[in-house]
């Protein structure tokens, strides 16, 4: 099974160093020099850590085969993922990424949009999902609003509070 455990944001600097959105609780384990990922959405398969340090609250990294800023620009916005030999057992509580991406979104019945990314924040995670008319749309992940998720049927029930899918939508919709 393989985890997810960051995404790759801007350069940093000249020598191919790019910033992360850590998705993993121990980022001082897990990113380690010599430490390989799977690259998922990015010019390469694999990556290798060369570098690992903290700017503050950001982490910088810096990998064996990136040597230049327009080398590190080709990995803006993939994922890091590595190989896991632990089988987790199902936790109806916790969910990753990379199971819930793709997704159909269903309300009452009927498919409202794909899951596109899980955003994670202090006090809850949000999702992330294209409408079926191509719009973005942002819902908090609370069990409220997402009674039910079936990775078999590849589906996620929600059941949102009315106009809460309509928030961030501008006025009038689009032309």
């Amino acid at each position: 099974m393989r985890m997810q455990v960051a995404r790759i944001g801007k350069p940093h600097g000249i020598r191919g160093e790019v910033t992360v959105q850590v998705l993993t609780d121990a980022p001082e384990e897990r990113f380690v020099k010599g430490a390989q990922f799977h690259v998922v959405n990015g010019p390469v398969e694999r990556l290798t850590i060369r570098s690992a340090r903290w700017n503050k609250a950001i982490l910088l990294l810096g990998f064996e085969e990136i040597a230049d800023r327009n080398a590190a620009e080709t990995l803006r916005q993939a994922r890091l993922e590595f190989d896991t030999e632990d089988e987790q057992e199902d936790d109806q509580d916790q969910w990753y990424e990379h199971e819930l991406v793709d997704l159909k979104v269903m309300l009452e019945g009927e498919q409202v949009g794909v899951i596109t990314e899980m955003r994670t924040g202090t006090a809850q995670d949000l999702l992330v999902f294209k409408g079926n008319d191509g719009e973005e749309v942002f819902l908090p992940f609370v069990e409220e609003f997402v009674p039910e998720i079936d990775l078999e049927a590849g589906t996620m029930t929600i059941t949102p509070p009315a106009g809460l899918l309509e928030v961030n939508r501008e006025e009038g919709g689009k032309d």
